[in-house]
């Protein structure tokens, strides 16, 4: 026995019914292809948005801002600072990374340690790390969490010393004055004498910055070199990744 035929108006209606039961394509390939929106929520959910404005501290960075009072350590970090309230959550290191063109896995890695590492030097003595979240980093005390690996080009009080960072070159750019080949550079890290901590802390720094902004030569500028140590580096490859993404 053959069912009833459907009028138009109920076809239409059980088409729209179906379209709704149906994953959203979108979704399924974006879950298989780019898994970025999964850890994009993960980092959110450490601190949401609106967590964030409830528990963000008083800073005074946020003034030193709008004013450039900010020393050459904290104008590093700076760009991190995504809402630019003097405190960098993971969910805003996390973005950071991803903003200049790094992939998921190492922007997630970066959030995870750098937070992890950092945030609990930079806390405030009457504040407490939060439970079960990874701690944020407080620009204002970010000279707190400077580590002993990178040959004294910050002093004690985060400002920069031109001539330690020139002595970086001397040292260890053979082939050319200006720059870095990778096998110059594993000479400098493997000199490198301080704690295991700032070991891996300036190993792991220098070999992203080789990675990122090394020529086709195989070469990493010491203008590039220098543009990190004042953040002004990370702006440029953000604008570059924006333009690259405007053409394409």
């Amino acid at each position: 026995m053959q069912a009833p035929a459907m009028s138009p108006t109920e076809r239409r209606r059980g088409r729209a019914w179906a379209e709704r039961r149906r994953p959203s394509r979108r979704h399924e390939s974006r879950g298989r292809e780019d898994p970025s929106w999964l850890v994009g929520k993960f980092f959110a959910a450490r601190v949401s948005p609106s967590d964030a404005a409830k528990e963000r501290p008083p800073s005074s960075t946020a003034d030193a801002y709008e004013q450039g009072e900010l020393t050459p350590l904290q104008r590093h970090v700076a760009f991190f600072d995504r809402d630019k309230g003097g405190v960098i959550y993971s969910s805003e290191t996390y973005e950071g990374f991803r903003a200049i063109g790094c992939g998921v896995p190492l922007s997630a890695v970066a959030a995870v340690y750098i937070n992890g590492r950092l945030g609990p030097k930079t806390i405030p003595e009457n504040e407490k790390i939060p439970p079960f979240k990874l701690p944020p980093i407080y620009v204002k005390n970010i000279h707190k969490g400077k580590h002993g690996s990178d040959s004294g080009v910050y002093d004690a009080n985060g400002r920069f010393v031109p001539e330690k960072f020139d002595e970086i070159f001397k040292k260890h750019a053979h082939t050319r004055p200006d720059a870095l080949t990778g096998k110059e550079l594993q000479e400098l890290l493997r000199n490198l004498k301080t704690s295991m901590d700032g070991k891996l802390g300036g190993f792991t720094e220098w070999k992203v910055l080789y990675y990122m902004c090394k020529d086709k030569d195989g070469f990493l500028h010491k203008d590039t070199a220098r543009a990190v140590y004042d953040g002004s580096l990370f702006e440029r490859l953000e604008n570059e990744r924006k333009s690259k993404e405007s053409t394409s």
